[in-house]
């Protein structure tokens, strides 16, 4: 008799441990569907701020499907996929009220306290065009090669973290084009997007300015775009240690007294062909994806999609929003032409995003 009631409190036991596991089991399923709940809960999309019907939003997903996918006919191996972007009005505004790198010099000479009344009479005048640049949208002859050599000249002995941190404070001001936005602030939210996608699915991706690189570091740094240092490009100036003077490198020594610092020589302007020869020089492969929005950016476009051994793609950003951007219609327009005529994937700011810096952020009128 008590071998039974010890049978039947077994079963008791194990009756109750099979109906909890028949619970939890079912919790897993819709009852009508019989899908699990994993399945019909809605993925975060995509490029999500982009528009649906943009036919670049589409042309890309379906590149990088394409590219990553093993067995396709267009796979490419992780080691080269190679992403290059240029920076002002491709990921980050262009004209707050003129490019970042004219207004952090026009702060240097004319504003900054610490360094207005001791510039050159060089660093003036090369103020002055560029002043005359965010006026009246005239560049002055060889203006880019005297801005290159002006801010060299400007920020001359500060060591290179110290030159970043500068551009960081900087970028902390508020935009004087937009309500709610840093400058540092001031990247385009579905660009963003664009590089942590391509990250996601194991790009390696490369800024490629024509702005100063140690500028262009400082402005990354305060900034939403999360990139090291290795994969920022820009145009050069010379580094030096305090005591080398005039001597060459190779005939001076860097002892354990020294220091890096900038050493006022402009190198090169990496625009154009520049962006090309610095690609190879830098990168050591030819990339697959290539960003830009200008002529200045044509050559690096035309050296990703001509004789690539793999499937590769340049888009275009076109600046024809006037509401939420500063934009120019005309400029726009001739990109638009130039991308048909070479192949080119545009962007349109105005037709293709729901967004361009938030919701919040509204356009100084």
């Amino acid at each position: 008799m008590e071998k039974k009631k010890d049978n039947t409190l077994a079963w008791k036991i194990l009756s109750v441990m099979l109906a909890c596991l028949l619970a939890a089991v079912s919790g897993l399923y819709v009852t009508d569907t019989k899908l699990p709940i994993k399945e019909i809960n809605a993925p975060k999309s995509e490029l999500s701020l982009w528009n649906d019907e943009a036919a670049a939003k589409s042309e890309l997903l379906d590149y990088i499907k394409a590219v990553t996918t093993e067995g396709s006919e267009d796979f490419i191996p992780v080691e080269d996929r190679i992403a290059v972007f240029d920076l002002d009005g491709t990921l980050a505004c262009e004209t707050d009220p003129a490019y970042f790198d004219h207004c952090i010099y026009k702060y240097r000479i004319m504003d900054d306290p610490d360094y207005k009344d001791k510039a050159t009479e060089f660093e003036k005048a090369v103020c002055k065009e560029v002043v005359q640049f965010m006026e009246t949208g005239v560049s002055a002859e060889n203006s880019m090669i005297h801005h290159g050599q002006a801010v060299a000249s400007a920020f001359s002995g500060l060591t290179p973290e110290e030159f970043e941190d500068y551009v960081v404070k900087f970028a902390k001001q508020p935009s004087p084009s937009y309500e709610n936005l840093t400058r540092g602030d001031a990247f385009y939210k579905p660009m963003l997007e664009v590089v942590e996608l391509l990250k996601d699915n194991d790009f390696k991706v490369y800024v490629v300015s024509g702005t100063d690189r140690f500028i262009v570091r400082g402005l990354v740094k305060a900034s939403p775009l999360e990139l090291p240092d290795s994969q920022i490009i820009g145009s050069d100036e010379s580094l030096v240690a305090p005591d080398q003077g005039k001597a060459d490198g190779l005939d001076y020594q860097f002892d354990d007294n020294d220091q890096l610092v900038l050493g006022g020589e402009f190198i090169v302007k990496n625009l154009d062909m520049n962006k090309v020869t610095v690609i190879q020089q830098e990168i050591g492969k030819r990339p697959v994806l290539s960003f830009g929005n200008s002529g200045s950016d044509s050559s690096m476009a035309e050296y990703v999609i001509n004789d690539n051994q793999y499937k590769a793609k340049a888009f275009m950003l076109c600046c024809d929003d006037t509401e939420r951007e500063n934009g120019n219609i005309e400029k726009a327009e001739k990109m638009k032409n130039s991308c048909k005529e070479n192949g080119w994937t545009a962007i349109s700011m105005k037709n293709d995003w729901k967004t361009i810096y938030g919701d919040n952020v509204k356009k100084v009128k």
